[in-house]
């Protein structure tokens, strides 16, 4: 039953050499990649205006210069992130960047930074799309976590069907909004142009208001960088882009960069026009779409594709988390469990992880957005910063030819995040100081990670001197699964020959490439014991396995000879070390055979502290 309800949810298993039916052409890249970028327009330009109204409606002419140095950032972000995606065609942005040009401990800042950042952005996307749909119904408000939860659950059971599928579904009310958008600001400037909006509903730029600092100004601009939160996602999935990859990807930045640019600008601009002031029961896109249609068909049709986008901007988030996680875990500072496929060639161990630990969010903070933003924005900003950073240094040490424009890029570039992050702390240290514990406390458990494994990986290496050899030889047919060649197979096998002449090791592979270079390492080390290798095309360990010993279960018993199966297996205390290896697989098969009179022999190595 739950198969076929798995099956029902996500859809049936992918083989591997489906996977490159699961890439992503530009149109498609643009809507899932740039959800998040775009959706912010929905709530960035009244970040500026809630600063800005701490001091007057009369200061809300000040959004218009605002506005201007958030697009100079962005121009300067969309050249850097061309460059990285280019550098670094394999993925994994600020971490890989940092990582090697800063060094290990700032790519695991930058690394962590963003996986908090994934988080928040599914939290935020979702909070704010829900007060989007709250403030079109009012009477949904004492309901606004409960449907924050549904909504992502609702996402992560679209992402777990895959990438192309949730792409062709996520992608009308990316270009549906758009379209929205780009309606409100021209008819919008139109009612301007033809007298029918107020003119007296805003100041005139340049008119002196009393209590306005710098200081304030800075504030402002901070908030309103918020609108660039997503911009990274892109150069962290190279790898989900159709070949050209990095070509692909490039231009679908730029085609962003641009998007978000005319409707940011337009938004601003008409917000000030209008004399659009927030408010804790509506939100500014609400009130601006409201000025220019009334309560119409375009106005719910605006407030609902605003909802949309701001809803499936998490999915920005679940496309760029488990990849992210992917390169970390590679390195072994993360699970190994993040860089497995899932049923539908996601890595759906990531999609889970992120959906789960986003519903923690939003129920913490009772879906508020604007308790989130801040912290939302510290956590890209440290990675915006440090990937501005690394490519500095990458441009001194490399100096490829035309490298001097693209120093001064960064470092404009660096300097700018720089600034906005210490306006940050400054200014709104009470909501952001929580990233001074969560960055150091990630980094620490990667650190901590990695050394296990190195740890263990140390403990497991055999000594290629050393063959197995045959101690007694008696009549039984002996299987023994391996994943790898290690000191615990060695004692798996030794224990195999000793009882039986009869022994076969059996190795699951999910690709060929990995087949053929196991056969090879097998075969040189000489262990008298034959290799079956079997091919898993769905990535599962499970049902092959236990398919090949069955199959082997009905041999011996044709010869009417006894079997046993040798599970090798890791003994630890410590749960997070059983969490990293997940070895739970082989003691499932280890059951299911003994129900079978199959007899089991355990072979057990104790991991050291």
């Amino acid at each position: 039953m739950f198969y076929k309800l798995k099956r029902f949810l996500i859809g049936k298993p992918l083989q591997s050499n489906e996977l490159h039916d699961q890439k992503l052409n530009n149109l498609k890249a643009l809507a899932i990649l740039s959800s998040d970028a775009l959706s912010s327009v929905a709530y960035g330009p009244e970040q500026i205006l809630l600063v800005l109204a701490t001091i007057s409606v009369l200061a809300f002419w000040y959004s218009i210069p605002i506005a201007i140095g958030v697009l100079v950032l962005l121009a300067v972000l969309i050249l850097s992130y061309r460059q990285i995606i280019y550098a670094y065609p394999s993925g994994g942005g600020a971490y890989m960047v940092a990582k090697e040009n800063l060094g290990t401990n700032y790519g695991l800042i930058a690394g962590g930074s963003l996986l908090v950042d994934y988080i928040l952005t599914v939290a935020v996307s979702v909070s704010a799309g829900t007060d989007a749909i709250t403030s079109a119904f009012p009477v949904l408000h004492p309901y606004t976590v409960h449907i924050a939860i549904l909504l992502v659950a609702l996402i992560t059971l679209l992402n777990l069907r895959g990438l192309t599928e949730s792409a062709s579904i996520l992608a009308y009310p990316v270009y549906l909004f758009v379209l929205a958008l780009v309606v409100v600001i021209i008819v919008g400037i139109y009612q301007i142009l033809t007298g029918h909006a107020p003119t007296t509903a805003h100041t005139s730029i340049g008119t002196p208001v009393m209590g306005i600092s710098f200081f304030l100004l800075l504030k402002a601009f901070s908030s309103g960088c918020s609108a660039l939160t997503g911009v990274e996602a892109i150069s962290n999935a190279i790898p989900n882009f159709k070949e050209p990859a990095p070509k692909n990807a490039a231009f679908t930045l730029t085609c962003m960069g641009i998007i978000l640019a005319v409707l940011f600008s337009g938004i601003v601009f008409l917000a000030y026009w209008y004399g659009i002031a927030p408010s804790g029961k509506e939100t500014v896109m609400s009130q601006l779409s409201e000025s220019i249609f009334g309560r119409e068909f375009m106005y719910y049709f605006v407030q609902a594709t605003t909802a949309l986008i701001l809803v499936l901007a998490a999915n920005t988030g679940f496309s760029a988390f488990p990849l992210l996680a992917y390169n970390l875990a590679k390195d072994k500072y993360m699970p190994r469990a993040f860089t497995a496929r899932g049923d539908r060639l996601g890595y759906s161990n990531g999609i889970i992880t992120l959906g789960m630990a986003s519903i923690f969010l939003i129920i913490i903070f009772k879906g508020k957005t604007e308790s989130l933003i801040p912290l939302y924005a510290v956590g890209v900003f440290i990675p915006f910063a440090l990937s501005q950073t690394g490519m500095i240094f990458k441009w001194i040490r490399t100096k490829p030819k035309g490298w001097g424009w693209r120093f001064l890029v960064n470092l404009l570039g660096a300097l700018i995040c720089y600034l906005i992050l210490a306006i940050f702390f400054v200014t709104k240290f009470g909501q952001v100081w929580l990233s001074l514990i969560f960055v150091p406390v990630v980094v620490l458990i990667f650190h901590q990670i990695h050394r296990h494994y190195v740890a263990v990986a140390e403990q497991l290496r055999i000594d290629d001197s050393v063959k197995v050899m045959s101690i007694a030889k008696k009549g039984n047919l002996v299987i023994i699964p391996v994943s790898g060649i290690t000191t615990v197979v060695e004692k798996s096998l030794l224990y195999a020959k000793s009882i039986s002449e009869d022994a076969v090791a059996v190795y699951i592979g999910y690709s060929h490439e990995s087949i053929e270079k196991m056969k090879k390492d097998w075969e040189e080390w000489e262990t008298g014991v034959q290799l079956i290798t079997v091919y898993s095309p769905y990535r599962g360990v499970i049902k092959p396995l236990g398919d090949f010993l069955e199959a082997m279960r009905e041999k011996a018993d044709q010869s009417s000879s006894s079997m046993t199966v040798i599970m090798p297996q890791f003994v630890t205390k410590k749960w997070w070390h059983r969490l990293l290896h997940n070895q739970s697989g082989l003691l499932i098969i280890a059951y299911l055979l003994k129900v079978k009179n199959v007899h089991i022999t355990i072979v057990p190595y104790q991991l050291k502290k």
